[in-house]
């Protein structure tokens, strides 16, 4: 039996993910780099659905297929959370392709034993997981998060807008890009000055460095810098550079990491950005000549509860970073000539790695002037992009005094 090359790619992406603990968009990318757009198309929706509602498919399961998944081998379980996925999520799927297909791989995958029990398994998902997702409670089991980012959000947001938040990072995030150069992009401007939705990125354009595809709230903090020509200004962890090459002046993009630190030497040339100069160093550490800036950014490393809908697998591996982001932040601080400014940016919702983290480094806050879409909620110093309602990713940004 054939299996369709879509399939074959998206099953690939799942074992590699939970068995690996690879990140998704990458397998993804090589995985179904031969094929054609519509497949490619498909394979991401049946990779990036499979890993996002893991916890859900598994209870289906469980209860419907009566073998708790722990006791399953990784390619079988693999295979019947995609056939799953299938069966309960995508109603323009046929069921005999969705179960088929699944018991094909398992045998592909030398795993002849457990065909029976795979096909078993698969047809009874298939007559009662509709029944049994209508029937799960509001919460993280029917939205396929763990337990703790629900309790997060319920204290945070409140029961109604957290799950209004669950719901919208499990849909496909919109296409934006960010115009840097050449022609406007073919899509629709934003609130977001040179932020463009488009139907897909450009691929040549990208190469050409005329666009950095870049959500609505990543580019918004890095617009909120303001830096000028003329100042010096440091970002303290610059990869892959989609803010960094928006800011003005001399840049000082520094990055821990040695390949993300090529990569983002890489993009930087690519967009043109030939005023910002990269340092391969722990932000914590600098040079001490490394100092005297007129302005710092630092988009500190974090748990990326507000990325969920573009990363599936990252819900299952996040978590919190205030003592690093607290570091990184008083250290950027004490870089900043008196009187300079600091951006402290997260692309999670979290209080404990936002506001907290701010509140924590004793550092004067200095309110954001204008955006008044994107004002936090609770403390309007700041601003909170929040994808329930603005429609893109979750971004907290403060701007603070040394």
């Amino acid at each position: 039996m054939t299996i369709a090359p879509a399939r074959a790619a998206a099953y690939e992406v799942v074992r590699r993910v939970f068995e690996e603990d690879a990140y998704a968009d990458r397998v993804l990318r090589s995985a179904s780099a031969q094929l054609d757009d519509r497949d490619r198309s498909l394979a991401r929706q049946l990779a990036f659905g499979t890993v996002q509602r893991a916890r859900t498919l598994d209870h289906a399961i469980e209860t419907l297929g009566k073998r708790p998944v722990r006791k399953l081998d990784a390619p079988v379980l693999a295979a019947l959370r995609l056939g799953a996925f299938q069966l309960g999520y995508l109603g323009g799927v046929p069921r005999y392709a969705a179960v088929n297909e699944s018991v094909e791989l398992v045998r592909r995958a030398r795993l002849e034993r457990a065909v029976p029990f795979t096909n078993a398994v698969l047809r009874r998902v298939g007559d009662g997981i509709e029944g049994l997702l209508a029937a799960l409670p509001e919460g993280p089991l029917k939205h396929s998060y763990p337990d703790w980012i629900w309790d997060v959000w319920r204290r945070d947001l409140g029961e109604d807008a957290a799950l209004a938040l669950m719901r919208a990072q499990n849909e496909p995030p919109p296409t934006v890009v960010r115009h840097v150069r050449g022609p406007v992009p073919d899509g629709t401007s934003t609130d977001i000055p040179g932020g463009y939705e488009v139907s897909r990125v450009d691929e040549k354009s990208l190469e050409r460095g005329e666009i950095w595809p870049q959500s609505r709230g990543s580019q918004l903090a890095g617009l909120v810098v303001g830096s000028q020509a003329g100042e010096r200004v440091l970002d303290l962890c610059a990869a892959p550079g989609g803010k960094t090459t928006m800011l003005a002046g001399e840049v000082t993009a520094v990055e821990a990491n040695e390949a993300r630190a090529r990569e983002l030497e890489e993009n930087a040339r690519r967009l043109g950005a030939e005023h910002v100069r990269v340092v391969h160093a722990d932000g914590r550490a600098l040079p001490a000549e490394l100092a005297g800036f007129d302005r710092a950014l630092v988009d500190a490393p974090c748990s990326g509860l507000g990325v969920l809908a573009a990363r599936p697998d990252l819900r299952w591996r996040s978590e919190p970073l205030p003592e690093l982001q607290l570091e990184l932040l008083r250290a950027a601080a004490e870089r900043v000539r008196p009187g300079g400014t600091i951006v402290y940016s997260v692309c999670t919702i979290n209080a404990d790695e936002s506001e907290a983290v701010v509140d924590a480094s004793g550092l004067a806050v200095e309110p954001i002037e204008g955006w008044a879409q994107f004002r936090h909620p609770s403390r309007p110093e700041f601003l909170q992009t929040l994808p329930h309602v603005h429609g893109t990713s979750g971004f907290f940004i403060a701007r603070l005094r040394a």
